[in-house]
């Protein structure tokens, strides 16, 4: 008996072949659209029993957020991600999101349509080595870096984070004026200026908040660049006594 299902790919003529391909294997395709951008309310409205949903970045961030959806509004729908050659933790965010299991792009017709039926039936619908893979990222997941950081960092001027490493490293206000290249009055109005952004009330306390949040490692790229700096002569207010 034929499975009612839906197919929802961005690529029109991918999603299109593959529903017709599936018509002529004895499934009725409900419907074949595109963008996947609306994909959860049209298999919500239709409540397909499998849906085959496209993707071309299955690591991404949100990317499975119309799954969740489907699952949140149609739990009976059976989801299959239908994408490229999947990393752990694109399956592991898969099926963290709901998903039934994970399709290849590149998957012949049978192969389709045999994780279509394990779908149907409440099963895992992808290969064992994949999900061997996305159990173990699940249970030990990598760590992802701290958006604090990038929060932080998108706070501070440039060069308000130079101050913030040269804190860090432990230069007093005359050292930072150096390696600066401005007056010690300038580099101490810098660090309060820091210390206020960030919420802190001591130096100790801004390099310590840099640490836990990983801004230093973020930050690296601007400390090379800093370093490779000679401090100059500036205008006005900037410029480092001599």
């Amino acid at each position: 008996m034929g499975v009612r299902l839906m197919v929802v790919d961005d690529h029109r003529l991918l999603a299109e072949a593959l529903a017709s391909a599936l018509k002529l294997r004895g499934h009725r395709v409900l419907a074949a659209a595109a963008p996947a951008a609306g994909a959860a309310d049209l298999v919500i409205a239709r409540a397909p029993e499998v849906c085959l949903l496209g993707t071309a970045a299955p690591a991404e961030p949100g990317i499975f957020d119309p799954v969740v959806k489907i699952k949140r509004e149609r739990p009976q729908v059976a989801v299959l991600v239908l994408g490229p050659v999947p990393s752990p933790r694109g399956i592991a965010a898969a099926f963290a999101a709901g998903a039934s299991g994970y399709v290849r792009h590149d998957e012949r017709i049978e192969g389709v349509e045999r994780a279509i039926m394990k779908a149907r039936a409440g099963e895992a619908a992808v290969a064992p080595q994949l999900l061997q893979g996305a159990f173990g990222e699940l249970l030990n997941p990598a760590a992802q870096p701290d958006d604090e950081a990038q929060r932080l960092l998108e706070m501070l001027t440039p060069r308000e984070v130079e101050v913030l490493v040269r804190v860090a490293d432990g230069e007093d206000t005359r050292r930072i004026a150096a390696g600066m290249g401005i007056a010690p009055s300038t580099a101490r109005t810098h660090v309060q200026r820091v210390l206020m952004k960030l919420g802190v009330g001591s130096r100790l306390e801004a390099a310590a908040l840099a640490a836990r949040t990983g801004l230093l490692d973020r930050a690296g790229p601007l400390r090379g660049a800093s370093a490779g700096q000679a401090p100059s002569a500036g205008a006005g207010g900037d410029a480092c006594p001599r």
